[in-house]
């Protein structure tokens, strides 16, 4: 469960791997929780692949009954992947699911090895935790942002690009001989699901729906803030209306 968005990386990586060989089903993450328990228990997937914000309902709905499925391996990409999370995926699936860290500017970052260390993938990019003014931190302190540097993109270089992830690097050595920089924690990303109010109760509200409004809007940038009273829109570089069609001449 991803992002159906060209534009997101998940969608990218999905419609490149799709092949007869390899029967695959791609569910969009803001569809209606029904339809997507009703998909997967008819497509029965080997390996469930989505959000961590998506497979945390999606494990609900399996220990409740309503869905039914037996993946041998749960694999949770792109957000932050809390403890407590990880533990209700084991609980509804059996096993601990593989958790790769990634954005779509990047594609992957870092990604855990049989010992459960995560590695960065540093032949394919350099990621530097930086402090608010953008001064490096020190490896085993928390940066406030991030700075990543892209080395395989040749239609689009990204050197130092800013993105608003909070990690925390360590040292390197692991028993697993990868020589790569340890990853020792990713407090999370400005980004989050909203729990609205509705008919029915609570209705959890993706992110990616204010990415399907705003982002087609001439915005330089945009927040969605929840509120006790409810939501504010912040709105940043509205363009200029554009000026009225001249005439055709007769």
């Amino acid at each position: 469960m991803s992002s159906r968005v060209p534009t997101h990386q998940s969608a990218v990586v999905g419609a490149s791997l799709r092949s007869k060989l390899v029967p695959t089903l791609r569910l969009d993450v803001t569809a209606p929780i029904e339809e997507t328990v009703a998909a997967l228990n008819q497509f029965q997937p080997r390996v469930l692949v989505g959000y961590a914000s998506a497979l945390k309902p999606l494990a609900a709905e399996q220990r409740a009954g309503r869905l039914r499925i037996s993946p041998q391996g749960v694999m949770s990409a792109s957000e932050v992947l809390s403890p407590p999370t990880a533990l209700e995926l084991e609980a509804a699936w059996g096993s601990g699911p593989f958790d790769v860290y990634a954005a779509t500017e990047t594609a992957g970052i870092a990604s855990p090895c049989n010992y459960r260390n995560r590695h960065v993938y540093e032949d394919l990019l350099i990621i530097e935790p930086v402090d608010q003014a953008g001064n490096p931190v020190r490896a085993g302190t928390t940066g406030a942002k991030l700075l990543v540097t892209v080395l395989f993109s040749r239609t689009l270089p990204l050197i130092r690009y800013e993105m608003s992830d909070t990690v925390r690097l360590g040292g390197r050595g692991c028993p697993c001989g990868r020589p790569f920089t340890l990853l020792e924690d990713i407090e999370g990303r400005i980004e989050d699901v909203l729990q609205l109010p509705g008919k029915e109760g609570e209705v959890s509200v993706h992110p990616f729906v204010f990415h399907h409004a705003l982002d087609q809007a001439a915005l330089a940038g945009w927040q969605v803030i929840q509120e006790h009273s409810g939501l504010r829109v912040l709105l940043a570089g509205l363009a200029p209306e554009p000026p009225p069609r001249e005439s055709a001449p007769q």
